[in-house]
């Protein structure tokens, strides 16, 4: 059973490392979608939302601070789940579509990190 805690460790830890990362590093590539969606000074909260899930998956991943970690996995998710996948607005149903995955993918992590509080 460790065994399995360490790989979903790494999986879903990995997950938020790899995307923390590429927020900060590759935050040009966002910026006019997050603009998109009317959130003030998109640089900066790109950064700041990178920073936020690059920790919390260290966290999950090396099994430290897990409070914390969850805390700001979470915290990252729920508006960004809400305010950036917003598929009740799209008129595409490709967009449409896009956006519906996910959202329900996002309600799903946020369930995911929280049930690492109950290990």
């Amino acid at each position: 059973m460790d065994f399995l805690l360490i790989v979903a460790r790494i999986l879903f830890g990995g997950y938020f490392i790899m995307n923390g990362y590429n927020h900060i590093a590759k935050n040009k590539d966002m910026i006019g979608w997050v603009a998109s969606k009317k959130i003030p000074n998109p640089k900066m909260a790109i950064i700041i939302s990178g920073l936020m899930i690059l920790i919390g998956g260290l966290g999950i991943l090396f099994w430290t601070e897990l409070e914390l970690s969850v805390l700001l996995i979470v915290a990252f998710l729920l508006p960004t789940t809400f305010m950036m996948h917003d598929f009740w607005k799209e008129a595409d149903q490709n967009s449409k579509m896009n956006s519906y995955i996910s959202f329900t993918k996002n309600l799903a992590l946020i369930g995911g990190a929280l049930a690492f509080l109950f290990i």
